[in-house]
């Protein structure tokens, strides 16, 4: 399948600031299951941002402003022809082991809340199935529902409000996942809802869980299923705060607005 991704993030300030720099991941990584057809990521001017590949094998932009303004633009656009892998990664650049991503952080720490829902699946006889079975678990806690949580919501606030969108689905599962001892790891990447010419106002995220003699494998409790050529997979983290789109700091005191805007749609076959 051919999938077009355009993706645009405007920051606008209340007054002109002197200095901003953003660190964006949107960009995929060839693997088994996705070959990157096209791909750029522009600033102002419509100018091609540098890259450097970060710690966790993300291909990674730099955005940097040193004179007043007050807008910025980022712009993506790209084309990836994607396969249905049943979720199974292979073939990516895996700079880390998969030990690593047992690695407890904060917006992933292991809570009571965590615990028990993660013990609910602890009786499965085989790690794939405990897996299945947990992004069913993690989904009938949690409602999807706009507006409930922010970026900085952990998962056990999230899974005690009993509801979030698919950053807090995969967070909770993540955090659930190395409580049973998986190493677990977010994603952040587009989806294709089969609605073309649709626009949201952001990205998508799921999980992946390490299975012996499997690998890693794609995991997405809001949607409750394993990632399909619908998904194109464009950063890894411990959490979203490693794995974020877009991130960045600022120099000068003024108020900041943010406008995204995703379309996700079918190309040429």
């Amino acid at each position: 399948m051919k999938l077009r991704v355009q993706h645009q993030t405007v920051y606008r300030y209340e007054k002109p600031i002197p200095y901003s720099i953003q660190t964006l991941r949107v960009s995929p990584r060839p693997y088994e299951g996705c070959a990157v057809l096209s791909w750029s990521v522009r600033g102002e001017g419509r100018r091609e941002l540098p890259s450097l590949i970060d710690g966790f094998g993300n291909l990674t932009h730099c955005h940097t402003v040193t004179r007043p303004h007050a807008e910025m633009i980022l712009s993506v656009e790209g084309e990836v022809e994607t396969s249905d892998t049943a979720g199974v990664v292979l073939g990516a650049h895996e700079p880390l082991p998969p030990l690593f991503f047992l690695k407890e952080t904060a917006l992933t720490a292991a809570h009571p809340a965590i615990a028990a829902l993660a013990a609910k699946v602890a009786g499965a006889p085989a790690v794939l199935p405990r897996l299945h079975n947990l992004m069913s678990v993690v989904r009938d806690a949690m409602d999807y529902q706009i507006g409930v949580t922010d970026v900085e919501t952990v998962a056990a606030d999230a899974l005690q409000r009993g509801a979030g969108v698919c950053q807090d689905h995969a967070h909770v599962f993540i955090a659930a996942a190395r409580v049973l001892g998986i190493p677990a790891r977010y994603i952040g990447g587009y989806l294709w809802t089969g609605h073309d010419g649709r626009d949201y106002d952001a990205s998508h995220a799921w999980a992946e869980a390490f299975v012996p003699d499997l690998g890693w494998v794609g995991f997405d409790p809001a949607n409750r299923i394993c990632p399909t050529a619908s998904y194109i997979r464009a950063s890894v983290g411990l959490d979203y705060w490693s794995a974020a789109p877009v991130r960045g700091v600022r120099k000068g005191r003024s108020t900041e607005t943010m406008a995204v805007k995703v379309t996700v749609g079918v190309g040429d076959q």
